[in-house]
């Protein structure tokens, strides 16, 4: 619709121009005629005369920049056709010299304040909730294509393929190195320890254990002495572990850490240069890799999660999209509370664009000169000037009645140096 409404308005001016110049080949014509009836008629053929010289002119002169005037390969016509690439490239350096140089982008940046726009758009509830839609939306459409026994099999193959490339004794041995620098292992050990001495610190677990040895000496039951020698049994093992793991960790050279610390620097050095047991653990990983009940069980409990996340993005009350918009509000309000952190965002953004910008801005003004360049020549002559086309109709319409004003002055000024 707006296309064919410019193309009725050019079609119109044009009608109008052209109706200026008949016009005033008609006003010509008859002062011609009546030229010696009265001398007013020298005027208006004055005037007449220059007003057709200037719609010819102008004509021309928008004419020729579309299109070769009556189709005459005159000289420098038709030029925006000839001049397309040209014209392509000059518009683009423009674009990037007057709107992505880097100090207007940055002086643009510094003044957008990204940081506090950020902070607002986050907290308001609404927006947080087309963000936390969008990223379910594409979440879903994720595990929709992902879930297709293709992908499934290509995955699982260079996943494989890849970890039968990884030197498991090796790495292993790498990472016991780093646990066992600067003894962290021995903190490693007290964490474990104590957890043991918590958990068999238990009521529930030592009557478990007493039942476990009032079991075991069933000769006690004939006498009674069955429950009483397995509750003492049990208190008596709870207490002398509790006992071992206060004498540890009050002793950093216990006897047992020492056995600790020596067993896993034998288990690295053997992880590092023992053929056998290198083979031993690659062994173990190609028979884990080429397991179909590793295999299973990983499918499904990949199959299991994916299931649940899309039961749950499906659901009106999914628990992931509530979260996901209550911690959005939350970063939100943040942001508005934390100055320092808003400013350290609007810093990032002037710091990181120069590079982008300078990056970029080169493939930007290639990338106009190609498009321009692609463009059909015919199609993109029509189009500016069904879009300027009209505009450029007044040049027309103005330089009728210019010239026409022109030529008059022009007589009237010589038939008064003629009459002096």
């Amino acid at each position: 619709m707006p296309r064919f409404a410019a193309t009725t308005d050019l079609a119109g001016m044009k009608a109008i121009a052209l109706g200026l110049l008949a016009a005033a080949a008609l006003f010509y014509v008859g002062a011609s005629l009546m030229h010696d009836v009265h001398p007013a008629w020298h005027y208006v053929a004055a005037f007449s005369e220059a007003a057709m010289i200037g719609a010819i002119a102008d004509w021309f002169a928008v004419v020729a920049l579309f299109r070769h005037p009556l189709g005459l390969p005159i000289p420098h016509t038709a030029i925006i056709p000839s001049n397309k690439d040209r014209i392509g490239e000059n518009l683009a350096t423009f674009i990037c010299a007057n709107f992505l140089s880097t100090t207007q982008v940055l002086d643009k940046l510094q003044r957008f304040d990204a940081g506090t726009r950020v902070a607002n758009w986050l907290a308001q509830p609404r927006h947080a909730e087309q963000v936390a839609t969008h990223l379910g939306s594409a979440l879903r459409y994720a595990l929709g294509a992902l879930d297709d026994e293709r992908v499934r099999h290509f995955f699982r193959s260079a996943v494989i393929e890849e970890l039968a490339k990884v030197d498991v004794a090796s790495l292993s041995s790498g990472l016991l190195d780093v646990l066992t620098s600067d003894s962290r292992h021995q903190e490693l050990l007290d964490s474990l320890l104590q957890k043991l001495a918590s958990v068999l610190d238990d009521e529930a677990l030592k009557e478990k254990v007493a039942e476990a040895i009032a079991t075991e000496v069933k000769y006690l039951r004939y006498v009674g002495l069955d429950n009483v020698a397995s509750r003492y049994a049990t208190a008596k093992l709870v207490s002398g572990v509790i006992r071992l793991v206060g004498e540890m960790a009050e002793d950093p050279v216990h006897p047992l850490r020492q056995d600790f610390d020596r067993f896993v620097a034998s288990v690295v050095v053997r992880l590092k240069d023992d053929p056998a047991l290198r083979e031993r653990v690659e062994q173990v990983k190609h028979e884990l890799l080429a397991s179909p009940a590793l295999s299973a069980y990983l499918q499904g409990l990949w199959s299991d999660l994916v299931e649940w996340i899309r039961r749950d993005l499906a659901s009106e009350h999914s628990v992931l999209r509530s979260r996901t918009v209550s911690a959005i509000g939350i970063v939100g309000e943040k942001l508005q509370a934390d100055a320092a952190m808003r400013g350290w965002i609007n810093e990032q953004l002037v710091q990181t664009a120069p590079r982008w910008i300078e990056r970029y801005r080169e493939d930007i003004r290639q990338y106009i000169i190609a498009r321009v360049g692609d463009w059909n020549t015919r199609e993109m002559t029509d189009e500016l000037e069904r879009n300027i086309g009209r505009d450029l109709q007044f040049i027309r319409i103005n330089g009728t009645l210019v010239g026409g004003l022109v030529g008059l002055a022009i007589h009237a000024a010589t038939d008064l140096a003629r009459r002096w």
